[in-house]
């Protein structure tokens, strides 16, 4: 069956505030409409259920209902399987740049191949649901993955990423299918097992009453996340079915290889997993936060589409965090610079990518 679309009446906006669509608004889009509204942007905002429109407009989450034809850009925060729809809907209704925050992209990035359009998904969320769960500062600190097609216009991505900065959180780059792989791993594969483990203690506590009650911080840590929305995870498990199948397979290998290191009490072996699992979690990347510990690259966009996008993707390969980024349009012709602002320490490797792909970067340090 043909998944719905939303359905609005289109507005015309005449002011020069900067103006943007949300449509679908549940946990993931009233974040995204609070966290602009908060910055100063005009917000339209449109649901599949009218009451929610409603409740929003009411409560300021969004400035009207509906969606504004000249926006600067439309975010899609509907479930995966109708982002598709709703994209191609939004790219016919609205002359901007549109978004969406999907947690798988290579159905929709193989399904949709426009310059107005960049795949997007914020790696945040909460366990709670729906409008009422809606918090600004949810993107605060979070990774906000692009999946720019290869032919991605070079502006159209400056806006994306430079919304995605604006509200707190760090540009990386990839392609569809990487980035379904990867958050198979970090993303689908935790919830799922975290739901198995909740699944396992309920049935041994029909056995044993007290097992829930002892239940200390470790495990209500772990199994936090099992409170997501059962709806949402049955869609990215049919969208993401390959890759989150071949995460599964490597979990229960690593597990099988710790049931044969306690089988044969393999002490040596089992000690120096947990040790190389504690240094990877401590080793988990931070943010960097010290100007002073920051460089400033600037690099000119050469003739050719996808070059801004590209730089990203580098970024992501070399695992360089990019603390900030914008395009500086030149004088001459309507070609510009992106600057970027990067770790001291990782600068000269960034600088050695970046010369690699045909780029011609200059560095210097902040003061």
């Amino acid at each position: 069956m043909r998944p719905r679309t939303i359905r609005s009446t289109p507005v015309n906006t005449v002011d020069h505030t900067r103006t943007a669509n949300v449509v679908g608004l549940g946990l993931i889009g009233g974040s995204i409409a609070l966290a602009l509204r908060g910055r100063g942007w005009k917000v339209y905002g449109s649901d599949l259920d009218d009451e929610v429109s409603r409740h929003a407009q009411h409560e300021g989450i969004i400035s009207e209902i509906g969606i504004a034809q000249e926006a600067e850009i439309t975010i899609v925060a509907v479930p995966v399987t109708a982002s598709v729809d709703v994209v191609r809907e939004m790219l016919e209704t609205t002359s901007g740049v549109v978004t969406d925050v999907g947690s798988v992209k290579a159905p929709i990035c193989e399904s949709i191949h426009d310059k107005r359009f960049i795949g997007g998904h914020p790696m945040a969320g909460s366990e709670l649901e729906g409008l009422d769960g809606a918090d600004p500062h949810m993107f605060d600190g979070a990774i906000w993955v692009l999946t720019p097609d290869l032919e991605a216009d070079d502006e159209n991505f400056a806006v994306v990423a430079s919304l995605v900065r604006e509200v707190g959180s760090e540009v990386v780059a990839l392609s569809p299918t990487e980035h379904d792989r990867l958050v198979a791993v970090v993303s689908h594969l935790p919830h799922l097992t975290a739901a198995s483990l909740m699944s396992l203690a309920q049935d041994r506590s029909e056995e044993h009453a007290s097992l829930l009650r002892l239940a200390a911080g470790g495990f209500r840590d772990m199994t936090r996340i099992a409170s997501g929305s059962p709806r949402i995870w049955i869609d990215i498990c049919h969208e993401n079915r390959v890759a989150i199948l071949e995460a599964i397979d490597d979990l229960n290998a690593a597990l099988n290889s710790v049931r044969s290191f306690i089988e044969a009490e393999e002490k040596t072996s089992l000690e120096s997993m947990l040790q190389r699992a504690r240094e990877s979690r401590a080793n988990l990347p931070g943010r960097v936060t010290d100007p002073s510990a920051l460089s400033e690259v600037r690099i000119r966009i050469p003739d050719r589409a996808g070059a801004a996008a590209e730089v990203f993707t580098l970024a992501a390969e070399l695992g360089v965090n990019i603390a900030n980024f914008e395009v500086v349009h030149l004088a001459e012709g309507n070609r510009g610079v992106a600057v970027v602002l990067v770790d001291s320490g990782v600068v000269d490797m960034f600088r050695g990518g970046l010369i690699a792909r045909g780029f011609r970067p200059t560095v210097s340090a902040l003061t």
